[in-house]
């Protein structure tokens, strides 16, 4: 974690909102998942975070990369611009996956020169693909249970198990090449019991495809891999000691695994400083305005489920207060019951571990932008 005394010294030379994202940590979580998995090929899923800069930090180190867009593609593509065409080939296809099993005709045709790896889950996609990108490697989504996950993924993604087959069976029909498997358990996964019944499940479905004569070589085990915003959830080691004994059961050391975390990766990497710009009473509970909410980077709450705890610089005896953000919108709230010292209009207060699903999905609702955003150690 970010030094509290740095974060204060940041935030008063560099003004507020302020985001800060420390690439020592970035470093740290991918060491810390390459020990703990080293079977698996990691693929950082762009999404949670695309900062150019974390993805030029993640690229130095040796990391692939999870794409689900033309733009996030291009956002990873601009680290290998410089490699002979050769070079960036073989990067294409050994380190980016485009895992968004829907994609429009567009940027069908525009990854097809690319040669890539792209996901499916349904006939209709194997059609596009066939006749936009037929020179793209496969691999199929399917559904997994995602009980007791964060944010469930498999009511939109994902074919059944039970039509799996069939469909590996039609695209290879179709001309098309299907490399593997993939399933995502859904994001911050708390529940390990998900990756077990995922592995069984995709196990099943490789010896049946075998049996019929269409051989998968890789499996894509996606992400949910939680990060530790409070003591009540189990360190990630737990997880990787169920996932090493699985993997070895039930796959040949020939098969190629590969994961996709996104949270994992840069949830604990940025914390957020913002400022008490007013001040209230309501209903005799204490009101804190800060100039950052819920359309910025505490975006998480709306859309990815994850409260943030808000604390204070100042110390001093705490009362049960809400914190509210700066637009005029009522569903700007960051808390009803955060625990605050009493503090004055332009105290700073801080957020940690918000660094996934926050400012990546902030907007410039109400005119306010978007937190100003600080990289240290890079």
């Amino acid at each position: 974690m970010i030094k509290v005394s740095l974060l204060k010294d940041l935030a008063l030379k560099h003004g507020t909102p302020l985001f800060i994202v420390d690439h020592d940590e970035v470093r740290g979580n991918y060491a810390e998942f390459k020990r703990n998995l080293p079977r698996v090929q990691l693929y950082y899923a762009v999404k949670a975070n695309p900062d150019p800069a974390i993805i030029r930090t993640l690229y130095a180190i040796g990391a692939s990369f999870d794409v689900a867009s033309i733009a996030e593609f291009k956002l990873v593509h601009d680290n290998i611009r410089h490699l002979p065409a050769d070079a960036r080939q073989n990067f294409i296809w050994d380190k980016i996956i485009y895992s968004n099993p829907i994609k429009d005709r567009r940027t069908l045709e525009e990854l097809d020169r690319y040669k890539p790896l792209v996901a499916f889950d349904n006939q209709e996609e194997i059609e596009k693909i066939r006749r936009h990108a037929p020179h793209a490697g496969l691999a199929l989504r399917i559904r997994v249970p995602n009980t007791g996950s964060m944010v469930e993924l498999s009511s939109k993604f994902g074919a059944s198990p039970a039509e799996a087959v069939d469909l590996i069976a039609m695209a290879f029909d179709a001309g098309l090449t299907v490399e593997g498997l993939g399933f995502h358990v859904g994001s911050q996964c708390t529940n390990f019991e998900n990756y077990v019944q995922a592995l069984a499940i995709s196990s099943s479905i490789m010896e049946e495809s075998e049996a019929r004569g269409y051989p998968l070589k890789l499996l894509d085990i996606g992400g949910g891999f939680p990060v530790r915003y409070d003591t009540h959830v189990r360190p990630f080691r737990e997880l990787a000691r169920i996932l090493r004994a699985e993997l070895d059961r039930l796959f040949p050391k020939s098969m190629e695994i590969l994961s996709e975390p996104g949270r994992f990766m840069v949830g604990t990497t940025a914390t957020l400083v913002a400022e008490i710009i007013g001040k209230s009473e309501r209903d005799g509970k204490r009101c804190y305005f800060i100039n950052d909410g819920i359309y910025h980077t505490f975006s998480g709450i709306l859309f990815d489920h994850c409260q943030y705890k808000v604390k204070a610089f100042k110390k001093g005896s705490k009362t049960i207060s809400a914190v509210f953000g700066p637009t005029c919108d009522a569903l700007d709230v960051i808390s009803q019951a955060e625990e605050l010292p009493n503090l004055k209009l332009g105290d700073l207060v801080y957020s940690e571990n918000i660094g996934a699903y926050s400012h990546a999905s902030s907007t410039f609702f109400n005119g306010f932008p978007p937190a100003q955003v600080i990289h240290i150690h890079q």
